[in-house]
């Protein structure tokens, strides 16, 4: 199987595994479905910071963004997540399936320091299917900046 994600892994060198999970209706089965923990389900967010400037938030799947403590990190005083229709379109990936790598613009990427140090799941751009990947070795190929920017789920 090939996507743009998984070239855009391959291009960069990282090592990851494929895994085919199937149809999921929540973050508790996915999670079941790759064998893993929760947080380590990690759901890729598209938002906007004004028109035409977006940047992707990776989030633990036990959390959600802070929306306070992003702001403040972006220095900005709005953001807002687009619609599905608009995301699929800044990003060439359907929700659910987002990821940064591979994405149609190589927008920013801002990611919660909880994520850090672990084996972690992405999207590959095709539902039903994740890839592993080390968090950290991710991280650096996406450039990714580190904060404190999610407060639990409830």
């Amino acid at each position: 199987m090939s996507t743009p994600a998984l070239d855009a892994l391959a291009a960069a060198g990282l090592r990851h595994q494929v895994v085919e999970h199937g149809p999921v209706r929540s973050l508790d089965e996915a999670a079941a479905a790759l064998g893993v923990a929760v947080p380590d389900v990690v759901k890729t967010l598209v938002v906007r910071r004004s028109d035409d400037d977006y940047l992707f938030v990776l989030v633990p799947g036990d959390r959600v963004i802070s929306w306070p403590r992003l702001r403040a990190l972006l220095g900005v005083n709005r953001l807002s997540l687009p619609d599905a229709d608009t995301a699929k379109a800044v990003t060439g990936y359907e929700r659910g399936a987002i990821t940064p790598f591979g994405a149609t613009n190589r927008w920013p990427v801002v990611a919660d320091e909880r994520i850090r140090g672990r084996t972690i799941t992405l999207g590959t751009g095709r539902h039903g299917t994740a890839v592993l990947v080390e968090a950290d070795a991710a991280l650096a190929a996406l450039a990714a900046t580190l904060a404190d920017i999610t407060d639990p789920a409830d």
